[in-house]
């Protein structure tokens, strides 16, 4: 079965490229745009999707997955920061605080599909203005959800986190390796040992 990641996330594909099977990596062209009308989950959802079929109209063979992260705090959805000025707004609004983190995933092949939204809380420890302009001139910012990295520089501005690591990273493994052995794939790792012995899974859990 031909194996279709659509993104241009290098964590995406690291993420992926745990369970050791063949994949292709093709950017897809969904436009992403905001609605406030829409929940976060609901939009998180939507742009998966949209990511996977702007990909698999053009490759019908494949099966192609799609995923997408936001955050939401206090009714606000927070994805990625249009400058500078709006990543700064984004870390002092969730500094101190715990905000949850909604990564979607969408599969689409040929026969049926696949949708699953899971949910990661993190706390964000006080942060001082100084630590706002180190990390934002650090470069991370601007295509991340939220305004930060939860696994690159970003890992110093994190206090604690509940739930699965790898959603929070930007995609959860677990449902799509159970998905695709459902589909007959032949995986070369056992997952759950995957998330037991990867001790980056483990980080920091409360």
């Amino acid at each position: 079965m031909r194996l279709v990641l659509a993104s241009t996330s290098p964590r995406r594909r690291e993420i992926l490229a745990l369970l050791q099977i063949p994949f292709e990596v093709i950017e897809p062209s969904f436009d992403e745009k905001v609605s406030p009308d829409a929940s976060i989950s609901e939009e998180v959802l939507a742009f998966a999707r949209g990511k996977a079929r702007s990909v698999a109209i053009y490759h019908p063979d494949a099966l192609v997955i799609g995923s997408d992260t936001m955050i939401a705090l206090d009714g606000e959805k927070f994805g990625k920061p249009t400058d500078l000025d709006d990543a700064r707004r984004m870390l002092r609004s969730l500094s101190g605080r715990t905000h949850r983190i909604f990564t979607a995933v969408a599969i689409i092949d040929e026969s049926c599909g696949f949708e699953s939204i899971e949910q990661v809380e993190v706390k964000m420890r006080a942060l001082t203005e100084a630590d706002i302009e180190r990390y934002v001139a650090c470069g991370e910012s601007l295509d991340k959800a939220g305004a930060y990295s939860i696994q690159g520089e970003g890992a110093a501005l994190i206090a604690e986190i509940r739930g699965d690591y790898l959603a929070a990273v930007g995609m959860p493994l677990a449902p799509i390796a159970a998905y695709l052995t459902s589909r007959g794939v032949t995986l070369n790792v056992e997952i759950e040992r995957l998330y037991t012995e990867k001790s980056f899974l483990n980080w920091r859990r409360f």
